[in-house]
């Protein structure tokens, strides 16, 4: 109906025109844009009329398919579905087919979209995405019911409680995970190709973010984990160094910023977390259709951690969000990444109103990092590749040396010893930030290091960056 009205307002138009016009050329197509131009004079003046171009119209035939199939729903199928639900339904087709991250955000999915930014909501605890119709945990959020329950990044979720999720949208499977606390959902998921599906039971809660955790491994050595960035976690990232600082009482020696499993979140956090390091220098930038997604962020002067060394922890659970913030300090060279290589999640969702209770999250550009790296399906490959493993410390004897010897050579210092220094002591030629007292080897994040190898590998790569460090110093 909308093709007959057009041409016919068209034949009309034309008509119109001849009466009016003196003289009419033969229609033209103009070569850049592909429209039609229509020539010819009118009240001894030249005048071009732009036709638009048929092919950039609604395609009549689609149209035609798209009615003749919801006509035959409405009226065949075995239930009776009105009209509203079938053009709901069509919207989240349109949506779910062209991306894994575009969806139809309805007034429940709506809500939980903006209590997941803002750090508190009810559900397992879990960033998930879809994968060759199947539910693919990104990330499990720390310290929720999935965490705890021992789900991991990489699970594929088969089914979710007796319901097989093949074919299931992102929103449907998200809405039977979150359920009332207390309750409990059997997840049926794959962790390796070809091997046997297990069941993992996670019991419900309300799931409240705790976005940045920090602590000091080792005196003079800070530990700062982002979990998810939030509207709030620029704030909290720049409280968290100002807090080891001033624990510490002087500038860190060094800096663990762990992105592991982080699923991403709020662009404009990373933004503010890597400003807080950076002096100055790009970074992230976007690329979209529109202009509203061509973006640029750079770093303002300043640099919260005084120019601290750092290395930056990431996984196959760390993506968006994780990816931008590990990506700038790697093109910026102010962190090492170490890890194992990230998601790979380099795309821009914008979240757009349609009403008081209804919205489409739509992908609307490609982020890219200073070095202009689209990292979209490819990942941040880390500078140094640490996968996790576990780490057993065997107690040796202790080797026979030459002070063993019966008359061997005296050291000649006046006790036989040099002097020694803690870790952080900033006094005399003699002090070597390399050594720990057995002190610091029991401070609060021993036992954490004990049980993490990535984390151990860091904090030793550190502790190499602070020696240079402070040697380049000293030779100036």
């Amino acid at each position: 109906m909308r093709l007959a009205r057009r041409t016919a307002s068209t034949a009309l138009f034309c008509a119109t025109c001849l009466l009016a016009w003196p003289a009419v050329s033969l229609a033209d197509t103009d070569p850049e844009t592909g429209e039609t131009l229509l020539k010819g004079t009118a009240d001894g003046k030249e005048v071009t009329v732009r036709l638009p171009d048929p092919e950039k119209q609604l395609p009549l035939e689609d149209l035609r398919k798209f009615t003749e199939v919801f006509g035959r729903i409405r009226e065949a199928y075995v239930e009776e579905v009105d009209d509203r639900t079938l053009l709901e339904n069509a919207i989240k087709g349109m949506l779910s087919g062209l991306d894994p991250h575009s969806a139809y955000l309805e007034p429940q999915a709506y809500e939980e979209l903006e209590e997941s930014t803002s750090g508190e909501f009810g559900g397992l605890g879990i960033e998930v995405g879809i994968e060759d119709g199947f539910v693919r945990v990104i990330a499990p959020i720390d310290d929720t019911p999935a965490q705890k329950a021992g789900v991991q990044a990489g699970d594929m979720i088969i089914k979710l409680g007796d319901q097989p999720v093949k074919g299931m949208g992102l929103e449907e499977a998200v809405s039977l995970m979150r359920g009332k606390p207390g309750t409990t959902i059997t997840l049926t998921i794959i962790r390796d190709q070809g091997s046997a599906p297990i069941e993992i039971d996670v019991k419900r809660d309300i799931i409240k973010v705790t976005s940045v955790k920090s602590r000091m491994l080792e005196p003079g050595y800070g530990y700062l984990r982002v979990t998810q960035f939030q509207a709030e976690t620029g704030r909290e990232f720049v409280s968290a160094i100002n807090k080891l600082e001033n624990e510490y009482g002087e500038t860190l020696n060094g800096l663990i910023i762990d992105l592991r499993n982080n699923p991403g979140g709020v662009l404009q956090a990373a933004v503010e977390a890597a400003d807080a390091v950076l002096n100055e220098g790009l970074i992230v930038y976007t690329e979209g259709r529109i202009q509203s997604s061509k973006l640029r962020f750079s770093a303002q002067p300043g640099d919260d951690s005084n120019g601290a060394p750092i290395v930056v922890l990431i996984n196959g659970g760390s993506a968006s969000a994780s990816e931008i913030l590990a990506g700038a300090l790697q093109d910026q060279k102010r962190a090492v990444v170490m890890g194992t290589e990230s998601f790979g999640k380099g795309s821009v969702q914008t979240v757009v109103p349609l009403d008081d209770t209804h919205a489409i999250k739509l992908t609307t550009a490609r982020y890219y990092t200073p070095n202009g790296r689209s990292i979209q399906a490819k990942g941040i490959h880390p500078d140094i590749v640490v996968k996790q493993g576990r780490l057993t410390e065997v107690d040796n004897q202790p080797f026979f040396t030459e002070a063993d010897l019966s008359g061997h050579l005296e050291n000649g210092e006046q006790d036989g010893r040099v002097p020694e220094t803690t870790d952080g002591d900033t006094g005399g030629d003699n002090e070597n930030p390399a050594v720990t007292s057995e002190q610091g080897q029991k401070s609060s994040g021993d036992k954490l290091i004990a049980q993490d190898y990535q984390l151990r590998t860091g904090l030793n790569l550190l502790k190499g960056l602070h020696i240079l460090k402070y040697n380049e110093a000293k030779s100036e």
